[in-house]
């Protein structure tokens, strides 16, 4: 919802300085300094939320009742994020995030680490327990979801009373919010480096800025793309529907148990795990390691796995190899 000339965070309510939470705005000082070198901790609440335009003729805007309040939802019931796990169709819990935006970011990232799954590789760099690093691998890069999370809470339409609605299943995470994307920006420019960034709730976009949430306009959905392509995830999906914007995270495609539910042979098994360990592979290279199979029998075996998104094809038919999605 625009007013002429405003936006909705811009816009002011009820409420004044006194209900700012003086912990929240400490802590936006210190996290704010690099980028704006001359606030000052001694300076007033007044006086800081003036020069990040938050405040009114004595009223706070919307966007400093999220960001500096302890609790908006007493104004703004909506304003929280849902996170549920789901088995099919099957809800197994859900928990619901309240507070002010930064705490809301906080708690559902604490959540996001209580319900994935991590594993741990331990590189060797040197003979010594120095040289060991230990790296966590989550279900879904952390970095991502974060940055996930925080476009839906700077983009998503605060007037509509729907919470931001994340919804874990075991192949894929979903993370919703009311508001599609704005006119002048396509879905296929997501994927595109710097691409135009139209804001819904610049003056919540501005303070994340200063407290160096996010970087620039425009990288938020191409950083996500690029931290599940370095896990070797498959691309997240962006797309649109009556409501609002859909950010769909695919998991570890190879995971056992759901090599298990499509119902693979051992065969078709041993394929993806040749081509795991050697990166790429070619129709000759599996006829050397299946001898007695003829080559239509390996072709067939192959054009299946490329159906179920488990192979990548590259090249033409004669010189075509396969790859991990």
């Amino acid at each position: 919802m625009e007013v002429v000339g405003q936006t909705w965070d811009s816009l002011t309510g009820p409420w004044g300085i006194d209900a700012v939470d003086p912990t929240i705005l400490r802590m936006f000082v210190r996290e704010a300094r690099d980028r704006l070198p001359g606030l000052s901790s001694d300076d007033s609440p007044e006086t800081i939320l003036q020069n990040l335009q938050l405040i009114r003729e004595g009223k706070l805007t919307n966007a400093a009742v999220l960001l500096f309040t302890s609790k908006p939802q007493i104004l703004f019931p909506q304003a929280q994020v849902r996170i549920g796990r789901f088995k099919s169709s099957e809800i197994i819990d859900s928990h619901d995030f309240e507070g002010s935006l930064w705490d809301q970011v906080d708690k559902c990232m604490q959540r996001f680490r209580d319900m994935l799954q991590v594993r741990f590789e331990v590189d060797i760099k040197e003979p010594n327990l120095k040289g060991a690093r230990r790296e966590e691998i989550w279900e879904y890069p952390l970095g991502a979801l974060r940055e996930a999370l925080l476009n839906a809470l700077i983009h998503r339409d605060y007037s509509v009373p729907a919470a931001i609605q994340i919804r874990v299943d075991d192949n894929q995470l979903t993370a919703w919010n009311a508001g599609n994307l704005l006119q002048g920006i396509e879905l296929e420019q997501l994927r595109e480096p710097g691409h135009p960034s139209i804001l819904r709730n610049p003056l919540i976009a501005k303070v994340f800025f200063y407290a160096k949430l996010i970087e620039r306009w425009g990288t938020g959905t191409t950083r996500i793309i690029d931290q599940c392509r370095h896990q070797r995830l498959p691309e997240p999906s962006f797309e649109e529907d009556n409501h609002g914007f859909r950010l769909t995270f695919i998991s570890d495609p190879y995971k056992p148990e759901r090599l298990e539910e499509m119902g693979l042979g051992p065969r078709q098994l041993q394929i993806i795990e040749f081509v795991h360990e050697k990166k790429k592979i070619s129709l000759p290279d599996l006829m050397g390691i299946f001898p007695d199979l003829t080559e239509r029998t390996i072709r067939r075996d192959l054009k299946s796995l490329v159906e179920k998104n488990l192979l990548r094809a590259e090249g033409t038919k004669k010189g075509r190899s396969y790859t991990p999605i």
